[in-house]
Protein backbone atom coordinates (compact mmCIF):
# COMPACT_ATOMS: atom_id res chain seq x y z
CA UNK A 1 0.00 0.00 0.00
CA UNK A 2 3.21 2.41 0.31
CA UNK A 3 5.12 1.42 -2.27
CA UNK A 4 2.00 1.69 -4.82
CA UNK A 5 -0.98 3.72 -3.19
CA UNK A 6 -4.83 4.15 -4.11
CA UNK A 7 -5.42 7.50 -5.43
CA UNK A 8 -8.73 7.23 -4.62
CA UNK A 9 -8.07 5.77 -1.26
CA UNK A 10 -5.41 8.39 0.54
CA UNK A 11 -4.88 7.05 3.68
CA UNK A 12 -5.62 3.77 3.51
CA UNK A 13 -3.53 1.51 5.69
CA UNK A 14 -3.50 -2.31 6.04
CA UNK A 15 -2.63 -4.89 8.58
CA UNK A 16 -1.50 -8.41 7.78
CA UNK A 17 -1.25 -11.77 10.41
CA UNK A 18 -0.05 -14.94 9.70
CA UNK A 19 0.66 -18.44 11.24
CA UNK A 20 1.10 -21.64 10.17
CA UNK A 21 -0.66 -24.50 11.26
CA UNK A 22 -3.87 -27.09 10.57
CA UNK A 23 -6.99 -25.68 9.49
CA UNK A 24 -10.83 -26.99 8.55
CA UNK A 25 -12.13 -25.75 4.95
CA UNK A 26 -15.13 -25.80 3.93
CA UNK A 27 -18.17 -24.42 1.63
CA UNK A 28 -21.07 -22.99 4.13
CA UNK A 29 -24.57 -22.26 3.30
CA UNK A 30 -26.95 -23.80 0.51
CA UNK A 31 -28.04 -20.66 -1.41
CA UNK A 32 -25.13 -18.89 -1.70
CA UNK A 33 -22.30 -20.53 -1.54
CA UNK A 34 -19.15 -19.62 0.84
CA UNK A 35 -16.08 -20.79 1.28
CA UNK A 36 -14.51 -20.82 5.11
CA UNK A 37 -11.79 -21.76 7.33
CA UNK A 38 -12.27 -23.06 10.97
CA UNK A 39 -9.49 -23.39 13.77
CA UNK A 40 -7.10 -22.40 16.68
CA UNK A 41 -4.57 -21.05 13.79
CA UNK A 42 -7.03 -19.44 11.88
CA UNK A 43 -8.00 -17.38 15.00
CA UNK A 44 -4.08 -16.97 15.91
CA UNK A 45 -3.44 -15.34 12.82
CA UNK A 46 -6.77 -13.16 13.10
CA UNK A 47 -4.94 -12.33 16.49
CA UNK A 48 -1.46 -11.36 14.68
CA UNK A 49 -3.11 -9.13 11.96
CA UNK A 50 -5.17 -7.16 15.06
CA UNK A 51 -2.63 -6.56 16.96
CA UNK A 52 -0.28 -5.85 14.38
CA UNK A 53 1.01 -2.12 13.07
CA UNK A 54 -0.78 -0.13 10.30
CA UNK A 55 1.38 -1.19 7.00
CA UNK A 56 3.33 -3.92 8.43
CA UNK A 57 2.93 -7.79 8.46
CA UNK A 58 3.07 -9.89 12.03
CA UNK A 59 3.59 -13.64 12.19
CA UNK A 60 3.61 -15.77 14.56
CA UNK A 61 6.66 -17.55 16.27
CA UNK A 62 5.92 -20.88 14.55
CA UNK A 63 5.63 -18.67 10.94
CA UNK A 64 9.05 -17.25 12.10
CA UNK A 65 10.31 -20.26 12.70
CA UNK A 66 9.79 -22.01 8.98
CA UNK A 67 10.73 -18.52 7.17
CA UNK A 68 13.69 -17.14 9.00
CA UNK A 69 16.25 -17.98 6.87
CA UNK A 70 14.87 -16.59 3.31
CA UNK A 71 13.09 -13.48 5.26
CA UNK A 72 14.57 -11.05 7.93
CA UNK A 73 12.32 -9.87 11.13
CA UNK A 74 11.69 -7.30 13.82
CA UNK A 75 10.93 -9.24 17.16
CA UNK A 76 8.13 -7.55 18.61
CA UNK A 77 9.04 -9.62 21.60
CA UNK A 78 6.56 -11.54 23.96
CA UNK A 79 2.67 -9.56 23.46
CA UNK A 80 -0.96 -10.41 25.44
CA UNK A 81 -3.36 -11.66 22.83
CA UNK A 82 -7.00 -11.35 23.35
CA UNK A 83 -7.78 -15.57 24.29
CA UNK A 84 -4.63 -16.46 23.49
CA UNK A 85 -2.08 -15.57 26.29
CA UNK A 86 1.24 -14.38 25.76
CA UNK A 87 2.98 -14.79 22.10
CA UNK A 88 5.59 -14.43 20.82
CA UNK A 89 5.63 -11.94 17.46
CA UNK A 90 7.35 -10.30 14.62
CA UNK A 91 6.98 -8.03 12.13
CA UNK A 92 8.36 -9.15 8.63
CA UNK A 93 10.98 -6.57 7.34
CA UNK A 94 11.89 -8.20 3.92
CA UNK A 95 13.45 -11.08 1.83
CA UNK A 96 17.41 -12.22 2.63
CA UNK A 97 19.60 -11.24 -0.02
CA UNK A 98 20.44 -14.00 -1.80
CA UNK A 99 23.51 -15.90 -0.89
CA UNK A 100 25.92 -16.60 -3.80
CA UNK A 101 27.26 -19.75 -4.54
CA UNK A 102 30.81 -20.28 -5.83
CA UNK A 103 31.63 -23.01 -8.42
CA UNK A 104 33.65 -25.08 -6.17
CA UNK A 105 36.33 -26.66 -8.32
CA UNK A 106 38.33 -30.12 -6.31
CA UNK A 107 41.74 -29.52 -4.47
CA UNK A 108 43.26 -31.66 -6.75
CA UNK A 109 41.63 -32.78 -10.01
CA UNK A 110 43.10 -36.09 -11.59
Amino acid sequence: VKSDPIPEMPGLSVRIGIHTGSVVAGVICEQKFAYDLWGDSVNTASRMESHGLPNRIQVSAAFYELTRDEYVYETRGILPFKGKGEMEAYLLEGRRAPVAVANAQPANPQ
